[in-house]
Order: structure tokens, then sequence, then C-alpha cells
């Protein structure tokens, strides 16, 4: 946050990631104390889990208030929030976490601020591993620079802000045939689920997973439930129905602590 700006203040972090990482790895033990600085009111991407595909990069909100030491600005004093797991606060903020991406700094008084941003997430850099869908804690690493901003005075990794689920992401798809079909004849619904893997950077099949097959009948608004049926080792789903009216077919499916939910479009069937 080392602008020397007061009110409004944004920084865009580009290239935080690796500089957070070097600081809190590189800095001397003498450094390792504290600051001072506290934070409160905490909130990543809005409470919600982060869902995260293979491709497209996530930027999960976060809010926060921090409070300073008096005799430093927000251009003296860093707190820049991050996720880390399977490890200690310290260790995470230097490898392996997901690092802040932009703050704005609102300061309403001299040793205070509410602060919103975003974290930035990579995919095929940020998460390798599929292990990563598990729970992130929330720290934060706390700095006082000296007059100049080039001179760390102190330093700290700040924690108890709760958790936060990274979860991968999910897709299904839908296929009802024969279109049209003759009322009272069978209709035979295939799809699959899969779900992102951060391993291979593509989406794979989804097993042994159990999907809802959902009808909504043409005109309606409301899908309805109609039967229960688990993919295959890849992932494949198939069915058959009577076909009693025009309307929409899909698969749909819940999230796990892991995995976040997916719900096909809609195939439409006529019936004559």
């Amino acid at each position: 946050m080392r602008t020397g700006r007061t009110g409004a203040v944004t920084v865009t972090a580009t290239a935080l990631a690796g500089a957070l990482a070097f600081m809190a790895f590189a800095a001397p033990a003498a450094q390792a104390a504290d600051t001072g600085i506290t934070v409160t009111g905490m909130v990543v991407n809005k409470g919600k889990p982060i869902v995260v595909g293979i491709s497209e990069r996530k930027f999960p909100s976060v809010t926060f208030r921090v409070t300073w030491p008096a005799g430093h600005t927000p251009s003296t004093m860093d707190a820049n929030p991050y996720l880390y797991h399977d490890t200690t606060a310290a260790k995470g903020a230097a490898y392996g976490g997901i690092y802040l991406g932009s703050v704005t700094l609102y300061d309403d008084s001299p040793t205070s601020a509410d602060c919103e941003g975003d974290l930035f997430i990579d995919p095929p850099y940020t998460l390798d591993s599929n292990n990563d869908a598990t729970t992130w804690k929330i720290g934060v690493v706390a700095r006082l620079w000296d007059k100049t901003g080039t001179k760390l005075q102190a330093q700290e990794h700040l924690t108890g802000f709760g958790s936060v689920q990274v979860k991968r992401a999910a897709r299904a798809t839908v296929n009802a045939s024969p279109e049209p079909v003759a009322k009272g004849k069978a209709i035979t619904v295939t799809g699959r689920a899969t779900r992102a893997d951060w391993v291979k950077h593509a989406y794979v099949g989804y097993a042994d997973k159990l999907a809802k097959l959902q009808f909504r009948k043409a005109g309606t608004s409301t899908y309805q439930t109609v039967k229960y049926v688990r993919t295959n080792s890849t992932g494949y789903l198939k069915t058959t129905v009577t076909a009693s009216a025009d309307g929409y077919w899909r698969w749909s499916y819940g999230e796990t602590s892991t995995t976040g939910g997916a719900t096909a479009k809609s195939d439409y069937v006529d019936v004559v």
C-alpha cells in the first residue's frame, strides 16, 4: 500500500505475488516483529466458496479494515491478505499461496482505513494439484517501512481470519432424443458430468456422481426432478423416460466440499 497518497488509494499488485513471497521468505529474522498493525472485518469472496476452472483467471473479492501505528501512513505500511493451506502462515506466504491482486484503501483517519480489493488466481500456475481443492486459511502479511518506503522496519504474519473453500469447477451436458417423439414413447436422455483437473488442465469425467434428471413442461417456469442417476466411471449419464408433454430436459448436481455444482443447458423435446 506504499503509495504516498491519502483518501482513496488503489494499488495494483501485478507482481505482488512474487514480491510478497520473496519478502515473506527472505526478510531477516530481526524484522519478524510486532508491527502494531491490526486487521478486522475480513471477508473473502463475499463469504462464498471460490470455484475455479482450468484456464479462466479468478479475482475473488476481499474486504477488511486496517489500523496502523501513529507516525505511519498508507505509504509506509502494508497489510496484504493471502490464502494458504497445509502449512504455516509464514511458509504459505512464501510459496504455494493465493496472493493479493489489487487493493483500494479508503483512509478515514490518520491511522485507519477500510480496504477493498481482490485476490488473483491463475489456474495453470496458482493451482497445480487437485489437492488444492480444500479449505484455505486467510492470512495477512503486515509490514512497516521507513519514511522512504524502502527499508523494512518490521514484519509479521497475522492469522485468525477464518477460512474459505477453493473448489474445482464442474460442468454438465444433456441430450434428449428422439426429437420429435410420439406421446407415450420412450425418450433416452444422456449427458456427462465433468470437473476441472488442475494437473491435466482439462475437464475430466466426474465418476460416481449422483445427478438429478429434471423436466420443465413447455409454458411453465419450474423444473421438477424426475429421477436420480449416478454417473459411470467416466462421468457419463444415461436413462429413459416416457414422453408425456413438450418440454425441456436437463441434468443437475450439487456441490461438494471439493467441487462446485453444475446444471446443463436444457434440451427441448417436441412430443407429437
